[in-house]
């Protein structure tokens, strides 16, 4: 909730429509149709069999829309033109998803050390997750492909967006 009150505080933005505008996507972003209507799903999930449509719209909603408003944020503060924005929220869902099956994979192919929290809890908790319904190659290369289809997203900003791209590559190559 301290972010809320971040974006909202005029030393934010002198623009008070920008930090409107900030406060409103953190909103829908966080809220039922985001982060937390995809726990909720989550929790509610378990146990159940969930198809690859289920589980795509799940991380879309848990993790995807918080990567979007991440890299949306600058766009908003920039008074960038909703192309920009647009460009920025298709990069997020993609590397999001991407984010995601390699999470999948991590909970099944690295230890609790490597992990840092504790391996094999999605297998334990019967979670529907990428790799559940791809199986490892298959979703590695989903992966793969969600992280080329971001990062192409990014070529309307030549180099500047190289540091974008290194994050999608990185959540992809993450615990190689």
């Amino acid at each position: 909730t301290q972010a809320f009150e971040v974006i909202a505080d005029e030393d934010t933005h002198p623009d008070p429509r920008v930090c409107t505008d900030l406060v409103r996507a953190l909103a829908r972003a966080a809220g039922p149709n985001g982060m937390v209507g995809g726990q909720m799903i989550d929790l509610a999930g378990e146990g159940q069999s969930f198809d690859q449509a289920q589980v795509t719209h799940l991380h879309l909603l848990k993790t995807g829309r918080m990567f979007a408003f991440a890299c949306e944020a600058g766009a908003i503060l920039g008074k960038a033109p909703k192309s920009i924005r647009m460009a920025l929220r298709s990069y997020a869902h993609d590397m999001g998803l991407a984010f995601q099956i390699k999470d999948d994979l991590l909970d099944v192919e690295a230890s609790s050390e490597e992990l840092g929290k504790t391996a094999g809890k999605d297998v334990d908790q019967d979670k529907s997750t990428f790799v559940k319904l791809l199986g490892i190659d298959q979703a590695r290369d989903q992966a793969e492909m969600l992280c080329d289809q971001a990062i192409n997203h990014l070529g309307c900003f030549d180099d500047e967006a190289e540091p974008l791209r290194a994050v999608a590559r990185f959540v992809v190559e993450r615990g190689r």
